[in-house]
């Protein structure tokens, strides 16, 4: 039984494994996809190192859903034309369909027109730059960024109108659960993946087992599947940061995860 969205990983999860550790455990949690990250794992610059990792994804039955690029979340001057080919360059050495890019971190739906408008000139240019070699680019959904909320998201996404530009989208914690399910619903049209996780008010610090989710999760899903953007391959619900960074809390989420999805009926 395939499902609709499947359950995936975030490798910056568990920062301090091996990649062969991080796919060894996403193959006993059951995962089907893994999002492999830039500041850990694998670094830019691709090479015969993630050639091998690609195949050891293949030979495991384990998809390379994204790459977990920083591009744009600093300052400009790190996103020239050398640091972006050389991104490109792992997204081509992995075979990964979707590069996941920031908006520059600070500069909020609150800050002055003139950055955020420099903001987006600079999210069009890595867009197009990834387009160029044949990639979606999927714009990181995160607190204190240009897609700190979904109306700011929107405003971007509309405006930029590009046809291989999706975003992530993962709660903010300090929402209730209605209120991260209306933010979704007004993304899921340029939708890529969810980044999965439960978190309390005080966020990172305060992770909890997937299980006290329940009021959000299921309903996510659903909203994702129903009517998310068209993708190379399919949706995945990627988890992220995990209680106690503990390899046994994930496979005990991903068990919950895989039970939330098909018992939504996400199935092909």
């Amino acid at each position: 039984m395939t499902m609709a969205i499947a359950p995936g990983l975030c490798s910056i999860t568990f920062r301090a494994l091996e990649t062969d550790d991080v796919l060894d455990l996403a193959v006993k949690a059951g995962v089907e996809g893994i999002e492999w990250g830039a500041d850990a794992h694998v670094p830019p610059g691709g090479g015969a190192a993630v050639e091998a990792l690609a195949a050891r994804c293949r030979d495991a039955g384990v998809d390379v859903v994204s790459y977990g690029s920083y591009l744009g979340m600093g300052p400009p001057s790190g996103d020239d034309a050398a640091a972006v080919d050389s991104v490109l360059d792992s997204v081509e050495a992995l075979g990964a369909p979707m590069v996941r890019i920031w908006t520059e971190f600070g500069v909020t739906p609150e800050s002055p027109a003139d950055d955020r408008q420099r903001v987006t000139e600079r999210t069009a240019v890595l867009a197009d730059a990834i387009g160029a070699r044949g990639r979606i680019a999927a714009l990181e959904f995160h607190p204190g960024t240009l897609t700190h909320t979904a109306a700011s998201a929107l405003e971007l996404l509309t405006t930029l109108d590009r046809v291989n530009l999706r975003t992530h989208w993962q709660p903010d914690p300090g929402l209730a659960a209605r209120d991260a399910l209306a933010e979704l619903d007004v993304v899921t049209p340029w939708l890529a993946h969810v980044h999965t996780f439960s978190w309390g008010p005080a966020g990172i610090d305060e992770r909890r087992a997937l299980a006290d989710g329940l009021d959000l999760w299921p309903a996510a899903l659903a909203l994702a599947e129903r009517d998310g953007a068209a993708l190379p391959g399919r949706r995945f619900a990627l988890c992220e940061y995990v209680r106690d960074d503990d390899p046994d809390q994930f496979v005990d989420d991903v068990r919950t995860l895989r039970r939330w999805l098909a018992e939504a009926g996400a199935t092909t």
